[in-house]
């Protein structure tokens, strides 16, 4: 299968951390970006959020637009008030041609807190959970009518986080809500990876390959550490640098047919990591990985 490999501008430029290279402009990730061999880039905070200021810059560089994150609150509105709310941005993201949307749920998140541990993330009651399914499955029908796919972010610090929530989220919805797999957001909360590419390669639409540093996490967990403290303290790096073994995942994910883009999405201090450097890294050991496991990389 072809698949195309693209980065994160995390890398770089921290949003939820504006201290961790918040002063780097977007021309150098771009730049880098295409210098370390990427095909394409997600947004970041410093993107424009027109199609009309956007493609020009990325055309530039020879990138293609892969997607951007968006921050729901569903657990405290309907999924009418979210359609509303996300209008600009699913704009946006069709605009650009992408084919799906990073699509996390914000409500009570803790993960851009540095004060709070991830423990102290909202959590979906049951009562809440039959509600909050419906929602976003009219949520992701109305992007599917757009030609974009939502593709459901779980990630530490928020309401959807552990692998029973994934799995509680999948089997209540269908189609219409397609599964982002993050292999370091997997392996933080406890998760295998490759047991969820294994049970939901077909809900699978969108891929970030981050790795983890197993020592940071370990110490990570024992002191109940914020997430971007754990993120300053290196708890991921790119992959094929930790201790997630890429191969079975991304064997199975060939196997089973998955053609979209795999993403490095490794953010670290880049005042300890060199940005460039990690993002060379991160692009020869994820497309030897991918080659390896059966992909063809475009």
């Amino acid at each position: 299968m072809n698949i195309r490999i693209g980065i994160n501008p995390i890398t770089w430029s921290n949003d939820d951390m504006p201290a961790l290279g918040g002063d780097t402009p977007l021309e150098v990730c771009l730049a880098e970006t295409k210098q370390a061999g990427y095909a394409g880039t997600e947004m970041g905070g410093k993107f424009p959020n027109t199609t009309a200021a956007l493609r020009p810059i990325l055309a530039r560089h020879g990138l293609a637009f892969i997607s951007g994150w968006y921050s729901a609150k569903l657990l405290d509105r309907d999924a009418s008030a979210e359609i509303a709310a996300i209008s600009d941005h699913l704009d946006l993201m069709a605009g650009m041609g992408c084919k799906v949307m990073v699509f996390a749920e914000g409500s009570g998140a803790t993960h851009g807190d540095r004060t709070k541990p991830a423990d102290q993330r909202r959590e979906i009651s049951e009562a809440e959970w039959p509600i909050y399914t419906q929602r976003i499955a009219a949520v992701g029908k109305h992007m599917a009518a757009r030609g974009v796919r939502l593709a459901f972010h779980h990630h530490m610090g928020t309401a959807v986080q552990t692998e029973a929530e994934i799995e509680r989220l999948m089997a209540a919805t269908g189609d219409e809500v397609g599964l982002l797999l993050d292999t370091g957001h997997a392996t933080y909360a406890g998760c295998d990876p490759l047991a969820l590419a294994i049970r939901h390669a077909k809900r699978i639409v969108h891929v970030h390959c981050k790795d983890v540093r197993r020592a940071v996490l370990e110490q990570t967990l024992k002191a109940n550490k914020s997430f971007l403290d754990a993120v300053v303290d290196g708890v991921f790096t790119v992959p094929g640098d930790g201790a997630i073994d890429y191969g079975p995942i991304l064997g199975h994910l060939a196997g089973q047919g998955y053609s979209g883009w795999l993403v490095v999405e490794a953010e670290q201090d880049p005042a300890k990591a060199h940005p460039l450097t990690y993002a060379t890294m991160g692009f020869r050991n994820l497309s030897k990985l991918a080659r390896d496991a059966g992909f063809t990389v475009a």
